[in-house]
């Protein structure tokens, strides 16, 4: 939906604070239209790059009137709250954006066009199950190449950053490679993609298997995962599996945590322990060969960094693997872990 000339401006009121502006960091790190500001009141006038660990400069404002005199003509909804539903402290801001004839990008559940049918801009309603879906056949595996699906420890450690920084460290390596979005993210900094949690069940592996074989003349497919299999609120691992069928895997996991944040009853178990469980529930539940772990993209959180390489060093030793973050380390060690010569060997179908 968005175009080349589309200018955005990414209205993030609170997510810092509660943690849930995925939308906006993703966004101003990967997207490639311009960015003409962040909104949120609270941190008006300071540095965006602190505050939001990109190292893509922009001003930040405080109200939508402001985002306009900058030139933006399009606001991003820059938050991805658990359930992905609206604050309602921010419909007068909806508001204020049709009003300002403002285009629309809404990764939220609700379906904001229908809310507002009238509008002069565009509202470009992320979460909407596509047409035509069907159910997964196992087609995934007649792909001859490689099929990467990023798995994590828990939700928001990492996937989609790790997936894209691969992919573009495997394209400067001349390697013909494709991502297959399944998130609200990654489809509008891609432009492409399915949402997976806004898919009926029957039709979820499916709608993954759909949009791995349209790259099926790729050597690398770069599968974004999504949630993780120990987390309660987590549906979209098996059919990320099932529709996917990867032939490799990168664990992304969040340093030093034990427990799920906003779960602290849920332990997280050893890395290896978590490794082996998805190698174990890929291979049941895919009738394929058994996929292989080729590293692990280490979220540092708030950990310092001397701590964050101590950690990763460890973590290294102890797994016999790759260990890096994506960002500050690069993803070379993973993309050189993959067997990306024609002649390689991958896992053969049962």
């Amino acid at each position: 939906m968005l175009t080349p000339l589309d200018k955005l401006a990414i209205y993030c009121e609170g997510g810092f604070e509660d943690k849930t502006a995925k939308m906006a960091v993703g966004v101003l790190r990967y997207s490639a239209n311009e960015v003409t500001c962040l909104i949120d009141s609270r941190h008006a006038g300071e540095d965006s790059v602190p505050l939001t660990g990109v190292p893509r400069r922009v001003p930040i404002v405080a109200t939508m009137e402001e985002a306009r005199t900058l030139g933006a003509n399009t606001a991003v909804l820059g938050i991805a709250p658990p359930g992905g539903h609206i604050p309602d402290a921010w419909r007068p801001i909806l508001d204020q954006m049709v009003s300002l004839e403002f285009n629309i990008v809404n990764g939220l559940h609700e379906r904001l066009a229908l809310s507002f049918p009238g509008a002069m801009g565009w509202i470009w309603d992320v979460r909407q199950e596509p047409a035509g879906l069907g159910a997964a056949t196992g087609m995934a595996r007649e792909h001859d190449g490689i099929r990467l699906l990023t798995v994590g420890t828990d939700m928001s450690v990492g996937k989609m950053t790790a997936g894209l920084e691969i992919l573009k460290e495997a394209r400067v390596q001349g390697v013909d490679a494709a991502f297959v979005a399944t998130g609200q993210i990654g489809i509008v900094v891609t432009g492409g993609g399915v949402p997976l949690d806004a898919v009926r069940v029957d039709y979820a592996a499916g709608s993954v298997e759909r949009e791995v074989m349209r790259h099926a003349a790729k050597r690398l497919i770069v599968i974004e995962g999504q949630g993780s299999l120990g987390h309660p609120s987590s549906t979209a691992p098996l059919p990320l599996l099932r529709g996917s069928m990867p032939t490799h895997l990168v664990m992304c996991h969040r340093a030093g945590m034990e427990h799920l944040p906003r779960l602290p009853w849920v332990k997280v178990p050893p890395l290896q322990k978590a490794i082996q469980l998805v190698e174990d529930l890929a291979e049941a539940v895919c009738a394929f060969g058994r996929p292989r772990t080729v590293g692990v993209a280490l979220n540092p959180g708030s950990m310092a960094r001397e701590d964050a390489v101590n950690y990763a060093r460890a973590l290294e030793q102890e797994l016999g693997i790759p260990v890096v973050d994506p960002l500050t380390d690069g993803v070379k060690r993973l993309v050189a872990a993959l067997p990306l010569e024609p002649e390689a060997d991958l896992p053969e179908s049962d």
